[in-house]
């Protein structure tokens, strides 16, 4: 019978994805739960796996198109008398939602990939010559040469892409395994030899002299302007910014703070082998001080309800950590992270942001949050007015560490020194409270053993 796949609700009032690569093909045979394609909403990238074992008949939607939910994405035949009776409703409940989950596999072991067909231009039969090949060879190969899609993440296909990487090529040479963006770094490096000069040799007197300027007519691109689509987490994060700013009168305030003793802390933590596997770094520190601090500042972990008239105070923190990612910025959370000790918001940390890079940061990770920090220290900069991210009522931006000269026990001497921005809504919190919080969390950074004065 033909059974037909619509898109399902994805969660968090997200209405349509954009796909952003098929692994299956009309004709193929899948496998319950084999992942059919990757499909980017607003917030992340997700795996959609297979709801039936059949072939795939109809892709109905090509990559790159959006699709709302409940619209049509994929048909199967699968055994059975009869098909099933079709519906219109985008609701109805007789499609499995299996976004993140899917049904139990029937067998053990990961599903196979779908091997493709690889174009003349493209395919390849003989690693060796792949190994050997330059980064503008071509491999040729019979038509009917079949190869295995490599494996990789969107944000690696694009940084290949602007490279003019074939993956192909770096596939073969990290075998089986996922792809990363430094073995496409690697590859690129490897094989990025200037061109020869030519044989032709020419008299003193008839080369012409080589300008900057022409140096850069050579350089100017073939168009003026380059137009790129605004969708996914881009036009997510803009509509939010811009709800954001216009909804909520934000205020930022400014504190400078000694951290020596902050580092000081981290230095002997390192020198400790006992916590050599958990790599505290400042922002661990900083994420400590930030929950100890709301403790003492509800009006920061709170949101407005503008629909019911009320003030929603938390009384847990769902921390959010702002991350750039090649897709654009999101702000993931560590849930309960005034729960977690020193050590405990270390790893939460590393596996945030390992997971923020390989662009696989779920839309349940994105959702909430109740406070968030903004490390804009990690480009240089020393502080900044971040914008709130809509439904939170604070959020701290953390500037770079700089040794400066600083009034030190009535002395000058050279210390670590730190920005930190706290922007607020201003419904919720008044300049007090805020400075209140700016100060609690600045004095944990500037003496460490201060947190032992919170509960």
């Amino acid at each position: 019978m033909n059974a037909e796949f619509r898109l399902p609700d994805l969660g968090e009032g997200l209405t349509e994805a954009e796909v952003v690569q098929w692994l299956v093909a009309p004709g193929d045979v899948v496998a319950l739960n084999q992942t059919l394609a990757e499909v980017e909403t607003a917030k992340a990238i997700v795996e959609l796996p297979s709801p039936y074992e059949g072939t795939v008949s109809t892709l109905h939607a090509e990559a790159g198109e959006t699709v709302a939910v409940g619209a049509p994405l994929i048909a199967f035949d699968v055994e059975g008398e009869e098909d099933p009776i079709p519906t219109d409703d985008p609701g109805e409940k007789a499609q499995p939602n299996l976004v993140g989950y899917g049904a139990a596999p029937t067998t053990a072991g990961r599903p196979a990939r779908r091997a493709r067909r690889a174009s003349a231009a493209a395919a390849v039969s003989d690693t060796a010559v792949l190994e050997a090949a330059p980064h503008d060879a071509t491999p040729t190969a019979s038509p009917r040469t079949v190869i295995e899609r490599p494996r990789s993440t969107p944000p690696v296909r694009a940084h290949a892409k602007r490279l003019g990487i074939d993956l192909v090529l770096v596939a073969a040479e990290v075998g089986d395994r996922l792809i990363t963006r430094n073995d496409v770094d690697a590859y690129a490096e490897r094989v990025g030899a200037v061109p020869a000069p030519t044989t032709a040799t020419a008299s003193p007197v008839d080369a012409a002299p080589v300008t900057p300027a022409a140096l850069f007519a050579t350089a100017q691109h073939e168009e003026r302007e380059t137009r790129i689509p605004i969708r996914g987490v881009r036009k997510h994060t803009a509509a939010a910014m811009v709800q954001s700013a216009f909804t909520a009168p934000h205020v930022t305030v400014f504190h400078t703070v000694d951290v020596t003793a902050t580092m000081d802390l981290l230095s002997s933590l390192r020198e400790d082998r006992s916590l050599a596997e958990h790599r505290i770094g400042p922002l661990a520190v900083i994420a400590k001080a930030v929950c100890l601090a709301l403790g003492r500042a509800p009006g920061l972990n709170s949101r407005w309800d503008e629909a019911a008239g009320e003030i929603v105070q938390y009384n847990f923190v769902d921390l959010g950590i702002a991350a750039a990612t090649d897709r654009g910025l999101i702000v993931p959370n560590i849930r309960d992270a005034d729960q977690l000790s020193l050590t405990g918001l270390a790893g939460a940390l590393k596996a945030l942001a390992e997971t923020a890079r390989a662009g696989k940061t779920s839309p349940a990770e994105l959702a909430g949050g109740t406070f968030s920090i903004s490390n804009i220290g990690v480009f240089g900069v020393d502080a900044g007015t971040p914008i709130l991210p809509p439904g939170q009522s604070g959020i701290l931006a953390v500037g770079a560490v700089r040794r400066q000269p600083w009034e030190y026990r009535g002395e000058i001497a050279l210390r670590q020194m730190m920005t930190l921005s706290l922007s607020f809504d201003h419904r919720l919190v008044d300049g007090a409270e805020g400075a209140r919080f700016l100060k609690d969390v600045a004095d944990v950074l500037q003496e460490p053993g201060r947190a032992m004065l919170f509960r």
